[in-house]
């Protein structure tokens, strides 16, 4: 088989590391400005900054992806067509996107722009990947939890370009499906401000350990077999790193590409990268040892063996050089030390370096590594007053903003739907109570479903069929067959959770889209209107400023629920019997496995009953009702159902982010 080399592409989070990626080696680079990218702590670039970039790349024949792969919120629409029109005008080579409401304005209103699925999109199937095609987009960026069999089925049955995260950090959760920093605090991770819940510490039982730090990613090894699938793009992950990072990375996956049989000498080269420990997880069939008890990156390269009034004391296990960075792990608490190494004394391996921290360091602190000084890149990339002036279309907002809302030709009908997880709940549920039931089944369940049982026969008009957030590629004739089963016994509505699933339905089906099929603004949901979706669900995270602020209201709200924090397919220790664990504010957690997707629930839900009032008085008339994270027992449905006709609070309950606010 002749493989096609694949474009190397690296993270630039500053000016130095786009030097960086250029000296190391990479043919392409993404950046994000500073809106709506899934870097918001990163530096990230200016319009003129971005403008320079991009005439110094294309000089040097380097291609330039810009990150707009986040949820956009309603009253972000304006500036996010203003964007999109300085994008089309800059001529970027790409724009790597999450929310279908940024897909519709770029393709409908800058036809020009070349459109790339991010891996927030949550594409871990060729029915994704396909789908996005069809809509025009011409890369995907598949999730990172793909087996090695399932990306080769995936390359065969594909008609777009594939990219692939090869090295970098990973999270947890599913990219695109985690909810839990925006439970902690309202800063979602789909808005870019991730707070980093699953490298935290947690109790669990007696213990306190990391239940959900993952090593990072590391593919060199499997490079060969990337570049014999035909994958197009090999993606290092790390906006927020060192220029020193992206160098050493890129150089030795640009050595592995060039000449394979360098594979050892770069490998002990990435050993400097600073990172965590690393593994081939899904990829590379090393899944048991992906979590790691130490979440900080760097090496561990000796202990303090002495402290004065001015400076420290040790060996080192590295060669170190003025501009290094170390970190100083201590042994009692979880205080981060930074010392600078400069002005350093050194005899063989022993060093002695001057800090002003040394009342708070102690003899037998850990000491790291956490950052080498390899080269020096610039900082300077021109003069942006020499810049020419962009040509620009004419953008007529006003036409683009009225285009997005949808025409009511007669007023909804008031609806509450209820969604289930377990068959059990069935005869807990009074079908006359709701104007539709949806059933989120496991596939154990769905293989002993009964279509002609009383229940199911005398309901089936009230039934949606849920699909999962994930199916596999070696699952879709499976849910491609269990749809038409179903189609063909009168359950004709589905729910999808990924708006690729509308094409494993039989033709004739309705559907509607689950919350995980983001709407946060008008033009998400005019997307789904024109993809002739039957309705639609607003998000778990979303906040009430949010929701008021939206023309389309025609969406269900979710009024009661239990939120899937993390979505996951690897999975978790726990000693405990009944899977629970504890943030550092005494908030409690359940672990659940459905299916083989871990997944993480509050133990008390969100409950928004009390707002279900002022919610109808500004036209919203269709709510859900969700027991699929409840446990089961005797009044839980007649004590709910009695809250929200009375639109009263629950107690214990949280209202998410919904009042708070979502960052």
């Amino acid at each position: 088989m002749v493989s096609r080399k694949p474009e190397l592409l690296a993270p630039v989070g500053n000016v130095e590391s786009f030097y960086a990626a250029i000296n190391g080696g990479a043919d392409a680079v993404y950046m994000g400005l500073q809106e709506f990218n899934a870097r918001g702590r990163a530096s990230n670039f200016t319009k003129p900054l971005l403008q320079l970039v991009v005439q110094k790349a294309h000089e040097k024949r380097i291609k330039v992806y810009v990150t707009l792969n986040i949820l956009i919120k309603n009253r972000e629409i304006d500036q996010l067509i203003d964007v999109l029109a300085f994008l089309d005008s800059l001529k970027v080579d790409g724009i790597i996107i999450q929310d279908w409401g940024a897909y519709y304005i770029a393709h409908k209103f800058f036809p020009a722009l070349i459109l790339h699925a991010s891996t927030q999109m949550g594409n871990h199937n060729s029915a994704g990947v396909n789908y996005g095609a069809s809509k025009g987009i011409i890369r995907t960026v598949l999730a990172r939890e793909l087996t090695m069999p399932e990306l080769e089925l995936i390359t065969r049955h594909s008609k777009a370009d594939l990219e692939v995260f090869v090295h970098g950090a990973l999270c947890y959760s599913f990219s695109g499906m985690c909810l839990f920093s925006s439970y902690a605090g309202g800063q979602g991770a789909n808005r870019g401000i991730c707070k980093q819940s699953c490298r935290r510490i947690y109790q669990e039982g007696d213990q306190q350990h990391s239940l959900f730090s993952l090593k990072d990613n590391q593919q060199i090894e499997n490079l060969q077999r990337l570049m014999e699938l035909g994958i197009r793009s090999l993606k290092i992950e790390g906006r927020m790193k060192s220029a020193d990072y992206v160098f050493q990375v890129c150089k030795a996956y640009r050595m592995v590409l060039d000449n394979p049989h360098k594979t050892d000498e770069a490998v002990k080269m990435l050993e400097m990268d600073m990172g965590r420990e690393k593994t081939s997880w899904f990829l590379g069939g090393h899944i048991t040892d992906g979590i790691t008890e130490d979440a900080s990156i760097g090496i561990v390269i000796g202990q303090i063996a002495e402290v004065d009034r001015v400076s420290i004391s040790f060996q080192s296990s590295v060669e170190l050089s003025q501009g290094y960075r170390l970190r100083i792990r201590k042994k009692n608490d979880d205080e981060q030390l930074y010392v600078k190494v400069e002005n350093f004394t050194q005899v063989g391996n022993s060093y002695q370096i001057p800090t002003d921290l040394c009342r708070q360091i102690s003899k037998g602190d850990e000491i790291l590594l956490v950052r080498v000084k390899t080269q020096t890149f610039s900082s300077r990339l021109g003069n942006i007053n020499t810049l020419q002036e962009l040509k620009k279309q004419p953008v007529k907002k006003p036409e683009i903003k009225k285009s997005l809302k949808i025409e009511d030709s007669q007023p909804q009908k008031p609806m509450l739907l209820v969604r289930i997880g377990s068959p059990e709940w069935m005869n807990k549920l009074r079908f006359e109570d709701y104007d539709a039931v949806i059933l989120s089944y496991k596939r154990s369940d769905w293989d002993q479903f009964d279509v002609q049982t009383a229940i199911h026969q005398q309901n089936k008009q009230k039934i949606r069929i849920e699909l999962p957030k994930f199916i596999s590629e070696n699952q879709l004739d499976y849910y491609r067959i269990l749809t038409a089963k179903l189609f063909a016994a009168g359950f004709t509505h589905f729910f999808i959770s990924h708006l690729s699933q509308k094409t494993l339905l039989p033709s004739g089906a309705k559907f509607s889209c689950n919350e995980n099929v983001y709407v946060l603004n008008d033009a998400s949901a005019r997307m789904l209107q024109d993809e002739k979706a039957c309705g639609f669900m607003y998000p778990f995270e979303n906040d009430l400023d949010n929701l008021l602020s939206m023309t389309n209201k025609q969406g269900i709200v979710p009024i009661y629920f239990y939120p899937e924090l993390f979505y996951s397919r690897m999975p978790v220790r726990v000693s405990t019997e009944n899977k629970l664990f504890a943030d550092e504010n005494n908030k409690r957690f359940r672990i659940t496995v459905k299916d083989g997707i871990t997944i993480v629930t509050p133990v008390i839900p969100v409950a928004l009953l009390h707002y279900r009032i002022q919610l109808e008085k500004n036209g919203f008339n269709r709510f859900l009702i969700d027991y699929t994270g409840e446990l089961m027992t005797a009044n839980i449905v007649k004590r709910i159902l009695k809250k929200y006709i009375s639109a009263e609070s629950v107690q214990p309950s949280t209202s998410f982010n919904f009042k708070l606010g979502l960052s």
